[in-house]
């Protein structure tokens, strides 16, 4: 039997293909305001503008992800290699060294040397012989001929092939939306920063004019205290807002294969619209051919097994040399044959695994729908966040006019006497909540646009 069991079970990677659709799609933890360290002003750091697309390209190019899925195709390409076994002959040379004084070895020894004479048919000689070496020098060759198992597995290796491609291109889109919303939470950081810069300008202003007030004693203290909180709170959620800025700029180094430290600043702004018409998941999306072609293999897999029940034909050979003396090379022979053979019954084991098989494939179809289901769930989802996005911005539009207003009016007030301290900073806080707002609902516009392109993404392979 030649040795190609290593075929019959070729490594099966169905259950390992990524569920790339779970991804952690949480616009409340995308607001990056609110982390715990604080860093030195980007005056120090150096920055470097950089636009979407190009962040994109970068990372196809270097991402750690991306590459080992490459590699992990190159792998499975090596397999089907392997499996060329199925055709072409295995070739093996040997030399050996032995001594016997077994009377039947040294008879056998001395006969495959062409050494035989009369003297050695001497009973007393064959039944007590002397040490008897032989140095054998070996050819053997087996030619595989009809081997219909390794065949129906080399089929589902191919097909491991293409599963492995489309896992790549999977990945390609996971890549590509994790740069998006990266460059995303970059924006938001900026937009926060920008937001709070101008919010403590205000603030300042504010306190300044208290401060003046309480020196002309139109005013208490505890005023001008409330006026200085609000610019002690106002600049540390800055020195956060900043900080975010570096934290984002990190994450996006790490999706692009550069080490962290770099700082980035937005060269363009992300300005997306969908179509009217609402698309929906298609079965050619990568993962999910991905999973086809899974499942695909795995049928060829049951096929392999069921093929072990027909007999295998295969040819054999040698060629050898037998001397007695060291590197010697006197008497040669040479052995051909064809050899049919056929497991009748191994146990019933044959048909167990096959069963086993039948198993998981129809596990694999399952894992498919849910995985189909669960797309369209997320999509319906996406696109009622996108909905609520957009009407929040409209919302959030007024809010913010509205509150720019009011807050003008109370500063006019303010100045001539007709409101206190608290009514102004309240009203200053109320603006910078709905800029706030409006940052957020922008973001969460267009990543649910981001998400819903990965969602509905294609293939041509």
């Amino acid at each position: 039997m030649l040795p190609f069991a290593h075929l019959q079970q070729p490594i099966f990677v169905a259950n390992s293909i990524w569920m790339i659709n779970k991804v952690y799609f949480n616009a409340i933890t995308a607001v990056l305001f609110f982390c715990w360290y604080a860093v030195p002003a980007f005056a120090q750091d150096s920055v470097k503008r950089i636009g979407l697309t190009q962040a994109i390209e970068a990372a196809i190019a270097n991402n750690s992800n991306l590459r080992q899925a490459q590699i992990d195709e190159k792998i499975i390409t090596a397999n089907y290699q392997q499996t060329q076994s199925v055709f072409l002959p295995q070739v093996a040379l040997s030399y050996t060294a032995i001594s016997s004084t077994n009377p039947l070895n040294a008879f056998g020894f001395k006969l495959q040397q062409g050494a035989i004479t009369a003297n050695d048919f001497n009973p007393t000689l064959l039944n007590n012989p002397k040490a008897t070496p032989d140095f054998m020098t070996k050819l053997e060759a087996q030619q595989p001929i009809i081997n219909l198992d390794m065949l129906y597995a080399r089929k589902g290796v191919a097909k491991q092939i293409n599963l492995y491609r489309y896992k790549t291109e999977r990945t390609k889109d996971y890549i590509t939306f994790e740069v998006q919303k990266a460059y995303l939470q970059l924006q938001l950081a900026y937009n926060g920063e920008q937001v709070l810069t101008e919010a403590l300008h205000t603030a300042q202003s504010v306190y300044t004019f208290t401060n003046n007030r309480l020196q002309q004693g139109l005013i208490q203290k505890s005023d001008l205290l409330n006026a200085e909180v609000q610019v002690t709170n106002i600049e540390s959620n800055l020195s956060k807002a900043r900080s975010n800025i570096r934290n984002a700029s990190d994450y996006l180094s790490l999706l692009m294969g550069v080490n962290p430290g770099r700082l980035y600043s937005l060269k363009d702004s992300v300005l997306l619209t969908l179509t009217d018409t609402l698309k929906q998941a298609g079965n050619s999306r990568a993962d999910f051919m991905a999973m086809g072609k899974a499942i695909e293999a795995q049928d060829l897999m049951i096929k392999a097994s069921q093929m072990t029940y027909l007999p295998r034909l295969n040819a054999f050979g040698n060629f050898q040399y037998n001397d007695h003396n060291f590197a010697g090379f006197g008497a040669n022979a040479y052995l051909v044959g064809i050899q049919l053979t056929w497991d009748v019954f191994k146990g019933n084991r044959t048909k167990n695994t096959i069963t086993v098989q039948k198993l998981e494939r129809d596990k694999l179809s399952e894992q498919l729908q849910q995985q189909k289901d669960q797309s369209r769930q997320e999509l319906n989802k996406a696109y009622r966040d996108l909905n609520d996005a957009q009407f929040e911005m409209a919302q959030q539009k007024v809010a913010i006019a509205q509150a720019a207003e009011a807050l003008r009016i109370l500063q006019n007030r303010y100045q001539q006497g007709l409101v206190n301290t608290t009514d102004v900073l309240m009203a200053q806080t109320q603006l910078l909540q709905q800029k706030f707002g409006m940052a957020q609902a922008q973001f969460t516009y267009k990543l649910s646009t981001f998400y819903i392109q990965l969602l509905t993404s294609t293939t041509n392979k």
